[in-house]
């Protein structure tokens, strides 16, 4: 049986290639946080998979692969950051953390869960920015907007439109 580090890195080298089914390209930068919102606004609405879509089937494992690559990604940009798992835990898959320099936690699988159950009031490219922002020094890629900017429920406001 595989530790959860080795399922880590299988799970988030199998996201990137099912990525690429869907032309979404996955290349550890968080730029790429922003094709997994493309994602999941493709295959989920109010927090369910689409029908025929890449989510309807195997749900947690897929969820499990998308944190786990998030994981991998924040802990490729910023230094010192690392992996803590527990083998013992029986829930351990959602509950593997990246613990960064300053002893932050941040829990990736979760908060892929809350991206799929929330919609994009969790997007993962804001918050994955937001983290990195200071080391980086990159720009906000406004780009994202457009992948979320057409809510698919009618009447619905979000956080970003105040007309």
């Amino acid at each position: 049986m595989a530790t959860l580090l080795e399922d880590i890195q299988t799970h988030t080298q199998w996201i990137v290639d099912a990525f690429k089914a869907d032309n979404l390209q996955l290349d550890y930068t968080i730029y790429s946080f922003i094709q997994i919102d493309r994602f999941f606004e493709m295959h989920s609405s109010k927090g369910h998979a689409v029908k025929h879509g890449r989510l309807e089937e195997n749900l947690g494992p897929v969820l499990f692969s998308i944190g786990a690559y998030v994981g991998e990604t924040l802990i490729r940009c910023l230094p010192g950051a690392v992996w803590e798992t527990d083998d013992n835990d029986p829930h351990g898959e959602i509950t593997i953390a990246v613990v960064l320099i300053d002893g932050t936690r941040i829990w990736p699988v979760q908060r892929v869960m809350k991206r799929f159950s929330n919609g994009s009031d969790d997007s993962l490219y804001p918050y994955g920015y937001e983290l990195t922002k200071e080391l980086s020094g990159e720009p906000f890629e406004s780009s994202f907007w457009e992948v979320i900017s057409a809510p698919k429920e009618e009447g619905r406001k979000y956080w970003w439109k105040f007309w």
